[in-house]
């Protein structure tokens, strides 16, 4: 079997070369059969790809030992699940998914976007094939999972950290993400070298745009989920390195899913749209290199191996050859129409544009300048959570309020006494709210007390935008509200759909701001019988229990919980002791309150040989708006992702593909 997979990956690798050579050749030439050939062996590297990750996880499932990668990542007592995520819990499985997910989304573009234009597709194919053969290179040459030995008895154990439901979607939907955002960079790569700089190549990525920008989002979720309640330390974002690599694309794919509609509608940000393009793509490939080098030391780097100064010769490849490209390609990129005014609905995205830049490059620097550090003079530094946290307050609070303003400003320009018209109610509602929220407290966190504020600001927004749209469609068409509102949504999915993501971002910023400035932690070392109180809560411990599992020995600590002198819950905060890992892992016993939106999170931080236990307990206030947020922004992106006919004939009119009168 492992034969097998070597030959499908030598396969894929010779289909995804011939897909560079001549699919070059035929875009240089215009030669369209041999462009839809290059096509074709694309889509056959995809196939290729399938057999050898099938082998792989076949191998994994059957615990085949004789594979050097199934005994260094799984058991024989691994559960059937985990044994399946073992695929990605090391480095050559997940350059393999890698592969397959590259391959599925190049043969996908490049057959369903063929109306873009047969030039542009031709030059798309090549770069498609180049960021393919790169990482075909990896896992035949580099960091092969085909590689075998003489079978041992037993295996090595998976990471305990990747034993969870949640790493079971978490790293896939963030390859979704950072490897769809190669299909935007390899349009805009096409537009430059086919000379098609309009916005067409726009136009066909867009989906595929918000489609990995929604994964990466989902999936940084899923992970502050698992850090939540897998790690055990109370919180849901450390800005880990690894943490940052992926919030880094999302920024820059914010940027630039917001800039792209300037130039739709004015055909503005031209060469900022190209630069935003490249840099989402550069970082994808970055965070990529943080997890899988072994740079860096994170409890989300799951390996470690030699494939860094590829990684970082690819990315320095990428980013010399597309700026040399785009600066070839200038003239072209001239913008025909200029910013009139600073008070424009232009002018906003611009501003949410550079404050999201801005936030993505000292994160950026955050990130590499300790590698800098001990690469340069041998000097291990690390860049603390204050650094993050300044920069987050001082680009993120602006973004939260502009996100309630960019809508409601008119294009071109906007008058003040039309600003002040507009911005009444949303103002009114934030004052009030923040006069409100100081009366009840919420002034002992500055910065949470503005984060609330503009939050309600942004939600009166949000409101305000459906409420006006949905009595319009009510007096065009006589439709009773609920069908008025409806139909505004299904004849405008973009703008609404985003309406909605922005609701969820409000969610999130809530969230954020009253687990973070807000929360209240208390430890104690206690005896059975001893109680610890926190806020309105009195724990009292009961004693300790053991049992055997499948794979880990799990001991639990018992826990009544009283408020007002009644019991409201029972807890078992404890620890797993995995024997083939050897590795211990804090399991938390958490309590979530829906009506007042806080948690009760217990840690059992040490079992003493004394009989005692040290606990720490955490209450959270509305943390659980970040989990609500979640599906929230799912929403949202599936209605700006839903197809629109309308939409769809008016592009095929405008770009020549329907006569005018269709």
């Amino acid at each position: 079997m492992a034969a097998l997979g070597r030959a499908a990956l030598l396969l894929s690798l010779g289909l995804v070369a011939y897909a560079v050579v001549a699919g070059s050749y035929a875009a240089w030439c215009k030669r369209r059969r041999l462009a839809l050939s290059a096509q074709n062996a694309l889509v056959a590297a995809f196939v290729a790809a399938a057999v050898a990750t099938g082998v792989l996880l076949r191998a994994l499932a059957s615990s085949d030992f004789s594979f050097t990668y199934v005994s260094a990542f799984t058991s024989r007592e691994l559960p059937l699940t985990y044994k399946l995520t073992a695929l990605w819990g090391g480095q050559e499985g997940s350059l393999l998914l890698w592969l397959l997910v590259l391959t599925g989304y190049g043969a996908a573009a490049v057959l369903l976007d063929r109306k873009a234009g047969r030039e542009l597709v031709a030059w798309v194919v090549p770069v498609l094939g180049v960021v393919a053969a790169f990482f075909s290179m990896l896992v035949v040459f580099v960091s092969s999972p085909f590689h075998t030995q003489v079978a041992p008895a037993d295996g090595n154990g998976l990471n305990t950290s990747l034993q969870s439901p949640y790493m079971q979607a978490h790293p896939p939907l963030l390859y979704l993400g950072y490897v769809g955002l190669t299909v935007p960079f390899a349009f805009a790569m096409g537009a430059l070298l086919s000379g098609r700089t309009d916005e067409r190549w726009i136009v066909a990525t867009r989906r595929w745009t918000l489609a990995a920008w929604m994964f990466l989002g989902i999936g940084q979720l899923l992970g502050a989920k698992w850090a939540y309640e897998e790690v055990g330390w109370g919180g849901y974002y450390a800005w880990d390195p690894v943490e940052n690599a992926a919030l880094m694309p999302w920024l820059a794919s914010t940027a630039f899913l917001h800039s792209v509609m300037v130039q739709e509608k004015k055909g503005m940000l031209k060469v900022w749209n190209m630069l935003l393009v490249m840099l989402a793509f550069s970082l994808s490939l970055y965070g990529t290199f943080l997890t899988r080098s072994g740079v860096l030391n994170s409890i989300h780097s799951f390996t470690e191996g030699s494939i860094g100064p590829w990684f970082l010769g690819f990315i320095c490849f990428v980013v010399a050859s597309s700026l040399v490209l785009l600066f070839k390609r200038l003239p072209l990129l001239r913008a025909k129409t200029k910013l009139e005014s600073l008070a424009s609905r232009e002018a906003t995205f611009l501003y949410n544009n550079l404050l999201l830049v801005a936030l993505c490059l000292t994160i950026l620097w955050g990130v590499t300048f300790p590698i800098l550090s001990e690469a340069v003079r041998g000097e291990s530094v690390t860049v603390g959570r204050p650094y993050y946290d300044f920069f987050l307050r001082a680009f993120g609070l602006p973004l939260l309020l502009l996100m309630g303003i960019g809508p409601l400003v008119a294009w071109r320009r906007a008058s003040s006494r039309s600003l002040g018209k507009t911005f009444l109610w949303p103002f009114a509602a934030a004052v009030s709210g923040g006069i409100g929220l100081l009366a009840a407290g919420a002034g002992s966190s500055i910065p949470g007390l503005i984060a609330y504020t503009f939050s309600i600001f942004v939600a009166a927004t949000i409101v305000l935008e459906f409420a006006r749209g949905t009595q319009a469609r009510r007096t065009l068409s006589g439709e009773p509200v609920p069908r008025a509102f409806a139909s505004l949504v299904a004849r405008n999915r973009r703008r609404y759909g985003g309406y909605v993501v922005h609701a969820a971002i409000v969610m999130l910023a809530i969230g954020i701001a009253g687990s973070s400035a807000y929360d209240t932690s208390h430890s104690a070392r206690l005896a059975r019988g001893q109680s610890l109180t926190i806020r309105d809560y009195t724990l009292v411990y009961r004693g300790l229990t053991s049992k055997r599992s499948q794979n880990a020995i799990e001991e639990r600590a018992t826990i009544d919980v009283y408020r007002s002198g009644s019991r409201i819950a029972v807890m078992h905060p404890g620890k797993n002791d995995y024997p083939i890992e050897q590795q211990v892992s804090n399991e938390v016993a958490i309590r979530s309150d829906w009506l007042t939106g806080e948690d009760l999170f217990l840690i059992t931080e040490q079992v003493n040989a004394n009989g005692t236990v040290d606990f720490k307990a955490i209450i959270n206030p509305l943390v659980n708006l970040i989990w609500l947020s979640g599906f929230v922004f799912l929403i949202g992106s599936l209605v700006a992702l839903w197809p629109d006919a309308r939409e769809e004939r008016r592009l095929a009119v405008r770009y020549g593909q329907l006569p005018q009168e269709a």
